[in-house]
């Protein structure tokens, strides 16, 4: 079962708009991911403007995976980046402690499944999937922290702790590592989730991967290689020196041009303000610096450049010196990620989620800076998981899931007017109409006694409505007591479908499916998910 993307709460007009009426946007999305005729033409433009030798990726990737044992369709992959007609199927995504939400596995299993899609229908073409690891990226809060359902079925928020200032600068969370607390929050998430047969098997992959002195790059890469490289998904750390000193004249280009890039941006910006919404904030440049571990982002200074939040201010000279000599001390902003990652990869297409597809509407403008052909940005999949007593609950009560996801509460109040042999709304309704018709008509018969009445009439018929209001609550409160155990079972199907109001993908973490029902449900989940209706899907367990 599918439902469409406007029939769920909180998805933006451009976004919607990509998906279901592409004229609309076209002035800002060159290409149509739904339009296949035109393909082969984006293929060829993308491996005519490729910067980086095939050669040259193919090193950097067999480098980083130099100690890995990694599957031969994986190994295949990374051989087929020195062929010239290969292109790349790319996603990424912040290192969310125990792979963050399910919507990364969802990314990924879009890349992956729609390499296989083209290689088998664009024959002269090579394609591989690719996950970019946003390792510089420094929002210690956004990655910190997962949710499950507990035993007793409400949302539970696991915070890994590292005891630390909260406004302090962390720097780059790849590099940052786990200290004697990741136990604590492993021990928690163990007690949190029910126990199963699977769960030891859980934990101990899960403490293979994260454990005190490894850090969030490695332990996301062990995790997703764990789950995924046996699909041939290339795993792609940005972070390394080798790959800086690649990304070099990008940081430099940037560098040199941030006044036009700013200006390009803010005027497209601007376009979309017009129209929809502008995704991400202008920076005046799109670049970091680590300096003595904190990322911090170079501003503009009438003396040469300043690092926010700091008072030195670096010449023109010394900031060149510095990313002429430590290029893996620059990292790029959220806007120059994308042109980073397409200049170092042949990019056929970028599966991203709403947010990314929203703010690829300001970043595509800049690609013709860099001389880069822009990829087609590809909707990831999405999906909710309906288990088995899920289902018999909406069954039984015959609930619509777009009335879930649209207003939980009146699910609640249709379900009791179907179980009741009363409608209170329809009660009171034609209560409150006759009462009110004859305290107006009392009113004007107290007026013709006495005008000065008038508002006392006025007021006491005020207080009878709000009597009667609350008469109603009362009466509803006492039908919903005598139906406590259909509601209990309303309130859990919605809890599990649409988890505090939000999308389960974006809520849930995937260890809580693995406790359930074992390590075998990612491949179920593989197998299940669609990656070319674009719309919301439901898969039932």
């Amino acid at each position: 079962m599918y439902l469409n993307f406007s029939e769920i709460p909180g998805h933006q007009s451009l976004f919607l708009d990509y998906l279901y009426d592409f004229e609309k946007v076209s002035d800002f999305y060159k290409k149509d991911f739904r339009n296949t005729d035109a393909y082969e033409q984006h293929f060829n433009a993308v491996l005519e403007k490729h910067k980086t030798s095939g050669n040259e990726l193919n090193e950097i990737i067999a480098r980083q995976y130099r100690e890995i044992t990694s599957s031969k369709a994986t190994q295949a992959n990374i051989e087929l980046l020195k062929n010239p007609k290969t292109l790349a199927v790319v996603t990424g995504q912040q290192l969310g402690i125990a792979g963050g939400p399910l919507y990364t596995f969802y990314k990924i299993i879009t890349a992956i499944k729609l390499s296989k899609h083209l290689k088998e229908n664009y024959n002269d073409f090579n394609f591989v999937p690719v996950f970019w690891l946003e390792v510089d990226d420094h929002d210690f809060d956004e990655v910190r922290s997962l949710n499950v359902f507990a035993q007793d079925n409400n949302l539970t928020t696991i915070s890994y702790e590292d005891g630390l200032p909260e406004e302090i600068n962390r720097g780059s969370i790849g590099a940052k590592e786990f200290d004697e607390n990741i136990n604590t929050f492993l021990n928690q998430l163990h007690d949190v989730l029910r126990p199963s047969d699977f769960k030891e098997d859980l934990f101990e992959k899960l403490k293979s991967a994260y454990f005190e002195g490894t850090n969030f790059k490695d332990a996301f890469f062990d995790l997703l290689f764990d789950t995924f490289d046996e699909y041939g998904l290339i795993i792609f750390d940005p972070g390394e020196k080798n790959v800086k000193d690649k990304l070099a004249d990008v940081f430099r280009y940037e560098l040199d041009n941030y006044r036009s890039h700013a200006d390009t941006l803010v005027l497209r910006s601007a376009e979309l303000e017009e129209r929809y919404h502008a995704q991400v904030k202008i920076r005046p440049i799109n670049l970091f610096l680590i300096d003595n571990k904190e990322r911090l982002a170079i501003d503009p200074d009438d003396a040469g450049y300043r690092l926010k939040g700091k008072r030195s201010v670096l010449t023109a000279e010394e900031l060149n010196k510095r990313m002429s000599e430590r290029p893996d001390k620059i990292s790029p902003n959220v806007i120059l990620r994308p042109i980073c990652q397409d200049y170092l990869f042949p990019t056929a297409f970028y599966i991203g989620g709403p947010g990314e597809i929203s703010y690829f509407a300001q970043i595509l403008s800049l690609y013709p800076s860099f001389d880069i052909e822009a990829p087609i940005i590809y909707p990831r999949s999405s999906a909710t998981i309906v288990e088995k007593n899920i289902s018999d609950i909406i069954a039984k009560y015959n609930i619509q899931l777009k009335d879930i996801f649209n207003n939980p509460e009146n699910v609640t109040q249709l379900v009791v007017q179907k179980l009741s042999d009363h409608d209170v709304n329809d009660i009171f309704l034609e209560t409150n109409v006759k009462l009110l018709l004859l305290m107006d008509e009392l009113k004007e018969q107290i007026k013709a006694i006495d005008p000065t009445l008038a508002d006392v009439t006025e007021k006491t018929k005020e207080r009878i409505s709000q009597a009667i209001s609350g008469l109603k609550g009362k009466t509803e409160n006492a039908q919903k007591r005598k139906f406590e155990t259909a509601l209990r079972q309303i309130d859990k199907a919605t809890m599990m479908l649409y988890p505090e109001r939000d999308l389960q993908e974006r809520a849930i973490n995937y260890t809580y499916y693995v406790n359930k029902y074992g390590a075998d449900i990612l491949k179920w989940i593989f197998d299940e998910l669609s990656i070319n209706k674009f719309e919301h899907q439901f898969l039932e367990i």
